[in-house]
């Protein structure tokens, strides 16, 4: 095979770091976080409050790690949590909210995993003897199973005015925003003012090889690092993979425009076969590829690619997601839809 194979669409998790990274990394300058002694992630936190336009920020391993520490810093056992049905929280952080936190989690149906104010709304619970405390909602920008689908600004302005009238905390998972950003033209200070707590990632559309950040008041960071210790998260020279994400946040937020051109570029290619259907518009670097017949299913279209050097993750029977990112450049986009095409004949 060529340099260009295998060609990894299978998530932007997949991402390695670049050499330029990688000597940000060894050369980086550490103390002990747990302390709050660490120079390079005290730096990572200042950065990242001030891109999200937040009082403070602290640095986490994981995403999931991320979003269950502001769920349990925004929220008491027995209360629930308003979010679309098909967000990250619900579908892929193995039941976290239930065992950490003791929260109900409430699936709303969004349109491609976005809700309107008028769906939080009408989903609160204001709590009793027989119902839950409705104390928080969450919204996810991008959104993955969407699509890599973006918020309109004025709608999370709304759900932000809805949630205060209802007493209702709102964390924004934004494991993307860096996407959401780029695509929408806004700041991600200007995402982020419409939502109390914010979680961010490194590891995916970024590069870094590990790490997310959680941003909100002083009193909210303050409260996290109880559970960011308490929940196993408190490392000591995090300096190193602090490098490592001011070193994404500097020099690959710009180029996400490219991965999201090559994710329109990719699904122009698909679209002209008249056996695949793709969730319009593609507004990010995700896309959600459906096969319209039942000649081929989508795990074994998967295991063919896979075979011939492309890889992604069938959704279910009939549907897989395709993801752009930084180790997949403009060349690869066209034979990566060749092979998806080829592989599709019975």
């Amino acid at each position: 095979m060529s340099q260009l194979f295998p060609i990894d669409l299978r998530s932007d998790t997949v991402t390695r770091p670049t050499p330029a990274m990688r000597k940000a990394m060894a050369d980086a300058e550490v103390g002990d976080d747990v302390f709050g002694e660490d120079p390079t992630a005290n730096r990572l936190h200042e950065k990242v409050a001030q891109i999200l336009g937040k009082e403070a920020a602290l640095f986490v391993p994981s995403g999931t790690m991320g979003n269950q520490v502001c769920l349990a810093a925004l929220t008491r056992p027995g209360d629930e949590v308003l979010l679309d049905e098909n967000a990250h929280i619900l579908n892929y952080e193995g039941g976290a909210p239930a065992l950490l936190s003791g929260v109900q989690l409430r699936p709303i149906p969004g349109k491609r995993g976005l809700l309107t104010a008028g769906q939080v709304k009408a989903a609160v619970h204001h709590g009793g003897s027989h119902i839950p405390l409705s104390t928080a909602v969450s919204v996810e920008n991008t959104h993955n199973r969407g699509g890599g689908t973006v918020y309109a600004l004025d709608e999370l302005r709304r759900i932000h005015e809805t949630a205060r009238e209802h007493n209702l905390a709102v964390h924004l998972d934004g494991a993307r925003i860096w996407n959401a950003a780029v695509a929408s033209g806004y700041s991600e200070a200007e995402i982020a003012q419409h939502a109390d707590t914010v979680s961010v990632c490194f590891s995916k559309g970024l590069g870094a090889p590990v790490g997310s950040a959680i941003a909100g008041s002083h009193e909210f960071i303050k409260r996290a690092h109880r559970f960011r210790k308490l929940f196993g998260g408190g490392m000591r020279q995090v300096g190193i993979l602090a490098a490592a994400a001011l070193y994404a946040l500097d020099n690959h937020r710009a180029r996400l425009a490219e991965d999201h051109a090559n994710a329109g570029e990719l699904a122009g290619l698909l679209m002209e076969h008249g056996r695949l259907s793709i969730e319009l518009p593609v507004e990010t670097n995700i896309l959600m590829v459906t096969i319209t017949d039942d000649q081929i299913a989508a795990g074994d279209l998967s295991q063919r690619c896979g075979k011939d050097g492309v890889l992604f993750f069938p959704e279910g029977k009939s549907r897989f997601r395709l993801v752009t990112n930084l180790d997949v450049p403009r060349a690869a986009i066209q034979p990566a839809a060749e092979i998806i095409l080829r592989n599709l004949k019975p």
